[in-house]
């Protein structure tokens, strides 16, 4: 899995320590926006775990495009049914899956579903 880490020096660097040899560190940046506009071709945006100010507080807001994601990961459909949905590549649904944990702090698709009701960003 190639993953791009995102933080401080140290916070990156505590990550890749956890990490070990099980993941392919495509980039390093410091902050999500500077992840995205890199357009590095990755699984998954990893974040440092912070205990500040609640789990659900990061800066970034969702585009509108993921916000359709997430409202129909929260119907239960798998990344073809998305794609399909939406006109768009199984691919580019991975890409938006990857920034929307990233932005939610999610560890996986379940969390990010919750994550987003909690923050009214949809509904069930």
């Amino acid at each position: 899995m190639r993953v791009v880490l995102v933080g401080s020096p140290a916070e990156r660097d505590a990550l890749r320590a956890r990490l070990g040899a099980t993941m392919d560190v495509a980039g390093e940046f410091a902050s999500i926006s500077a992840a995205r506009e890199a357009a590095i071709d990755a699984d998954a945006i990893l974040l440092p775990h912070t205990r500040r100010g609640g789990d659900d507080r990061l800066d970034e807001r969702l585009t509108p495009r993921e916000i359709q994601v997430v409202e129909l990961l929260a119907e239960g459909l798998p990344n073809k049914a998305i794609a399909a949905r939406l006109g768009i590549s199984d691919q580019t649904v991975k890409f938006h899956l990857a920034s929307i944990l990233g932005k939610l702090g999610a560890r996986n698709r379940t969390d990010a579903v919750r994550r987003a009701v909690r923050r009214g960003l949809v509904t069930l």
